[in-house]
């Protein structure tokens, strides 16, 4: 019998979902041996098809064949039997569990009674993670890890499968550079020993060293497919958006204005985390803040906001209840002798370090993990733009006016242009993109003068991070204040009046735009390394 001269074809797939064609009669085909992109916005159906492939959609109609064989699969178990496996783009662990139980979640290793062989799955393991150069614990406890080790796990489980293809859906949105050049090489070895990656990502210098091949989607079609080599980034954001975007930023013009935010020598409980951070934002101000993985950005913001608590410190905010923050700690420190000069402008310290009082006092946190901590999944695009702002719109005798709380989010909604069938649609059937849209929504309905965003374009294609950059743009143009955490060098770069790097729980430096360069971020990123 020949070989087929492709691994894997889907032939008219269409797949249609209330009030949504999200694959329109969708070809996609894929050598075996090769690593081929797929790329298109959120929202043009890439997730979708692969979720076909995999059994967790089911087509309305089309084919697939692998081998040269037409299959149908049912469910995700069908196509694993198959050879087919799938990292997705969101994670998909149990956080309490063992990094080993996560891995072998479902076809645990058993002894001759029939129990599992907790002995045997941690062997295992441990050779599995040996063989892919990972030096982690397969005992730990899957929540103790960091977002970049257990998206390193998510790798580890996929290629377990010992798979013929193997898709790759956003894999390195929560990697170092040294950790995607760690998967680089995995997927180079796959790819040796004819194995197909099918690889989704937004990073499009990541296509260009990696992919052999593109297929680039569009509004649930196919566009075309053409060989990496052929494309260069300008052609290939024409090709995904349909328009050509001739800056990867707006700007930024805004007055930067008077402090709206300070904070002062805050330290984590967490004597491992960050400790004696100290600075200032400005009304009309982007605040860019920078660093490695574990450089405790994300601790540094989530404290601030009340989520963690702090051993010690003060935050300052512009028109809070003057009353000190409780440290976590017996002993308080002594209060900055510039206190009563911070008042005198203005500011005044939190009333307590918490959401509640976060939220008082003007300040909203998109936070780093959208699927985990960001959207409530099931729930409407109504309910997740409008949880925090339940308050405004009960009636005279107390209860909701749904009326009005839905007119409410259906403009906030419309000004960012949110694509969705309708209000009641659940969150987790939008785009990333879009998702994310939902979530600015529900601050912006708080009416924040603050917004601390962390990774706000994580997992987000290059047309929908313009528009996110832009609604960026206007909010600090209204004299609104942002700090946004990033990971993307030219984000921070393009976007941010100043830039703040940490590195190991330490502010080692400040960086005007005219000063802030990759050069320089990482400079200060490794200055404890």
């Amino acid at each position: 019998m020949e070989k087929a001269a492709y691994v894997l074809e889907m032939l008219e797939v269409t797949k249609r979902f209330p009030g949504v064609l999200a694959l329109d009669k969708v070809n996609f085909q894929v050598k075996p041996g090769t690593v081929h992109a797929l790329m298109g916005e959120n929202g043009a159906g890439k997730s979708t098809l692969m979720k076909c492939l995999f059994g967790i959609y089911r087509m309305d109609s089309g084919k697939i064949v692998l081998n040269g064989v037409e299959r149908r699969f049912n469910s995700a178990a069908d196509a694993m039997r198959a050879g087919v496996s799938m990292i997705h783009q969101e994670l998909s662990n149990v956080p309490e569990r063992s990094l080993a139980q996560n891995l072998w979640l479902g076809r645990e290793p058993v002894n001759k009674i029939g129990l599992i062989d907790h002995q045997k799955m941690i062997r295992d393991t441990r050779s599995l993670l040996e063989s892919l150069k990972y030096d982690f614990n397969p005992a730990a406890r899957m929540s103790s890890l960091s977002i970049s080790r257990q998206q390193a796990c998510e790798i580890a489980r996929a290629v377990s499968y010992n798979a013929s293809i193997v898709v790759m859906d956003e894999p390195t949105s929560s990697l170092t550079e040294n950790e995607v050049a760690h998967l680089f090489d995995i997927i180079r070895n796959l790819r040796s020993q004819g194995v197909a990656i099918i690889y989704i990502s937004h990073k499009m210098e990541e296509i260009f060293q990696i992919a052999d091949a593109v297929t680039v989607m569009r509004d649930g079609r196919t566009i075309g497919t053409y060989p990496s080599a052929d494309l260069s980034g300008d052609k290939l954001i024409s090709l995904m958006v349909g328009r050509d975007i001739t800056h990867r930023f707006p700007p930024v013009e805004s007055v930067v204005g008077e402090v709206c935010l300070e904070v002062r020598n805050l330290s984590a409980q967490n004597p491992r985390s960050f400790r004696n951070i100290s600075f200032e934002l400005h009304r009309g101000e982007i605040l860019g803040l920078g660093g490695l993985v574990g450089a405790q950005r994300t601790e540094l913001v989530e404290s601030i906001f009340g989520i963690k608590p702090v051993a010690s410190g003060e935050v300052l905010v512009k028109g809070a209840a003057a009353r000190p923050a409780r440290p976590a700690r017996p002993a308080r420190p002594a209060r900055p002798a510039s206190s009563r000069t911070a008042r005198a402008e203005g500011l005044a310290v939190l009333k307590k370090l918490s959401p509640e009082y976060a939220i008082r006092a003007g300040i909203g946190l998109v936070t780093e993990d959208r699927r985990n901590t960001g959207i409530f999944p099931l729930l409407s695009i109504t309910t997740n733009t409008t949880i925090p702002s339940l308050g405004n719109y009960r009636n005279r005798i107390g209860l909701l006016d749904h009326k009005r709380l839905t007119d409410a989010a259906v403009s906030q909604n419309q000004q960012l242009r949110t694509k969705t069938p309708s209000m009641t649609t659940q969150i987790q059937n939008l785009s990333g993109g879009n998702q994310q849209k939902v979530i600015l929504s529900r601050w912006l309905m708080t009416m924040p003068d603050i917004l601390i965003m962390d990774e706000p374009t994580r997992g987000i294609d290059v047309g929908a991070k313009y528009e996110i950059y832009t609604i960026m743009a206007e909010l600090v143009k209204q004299g609104k204040a942002i700090i946004m955490v990033s990971s993307e060098m030219p984000e921070l770069i393009g976007m941010s009046h100043r830039v703040l790097v940490l590195c190991e729980g330490r502010l080692t430096g400040s960086l005007r735009k005219e000063e802030a360069d990759q050069e320089a971020i990482m400079r200060y990123a490794t200055m404890f390394a």
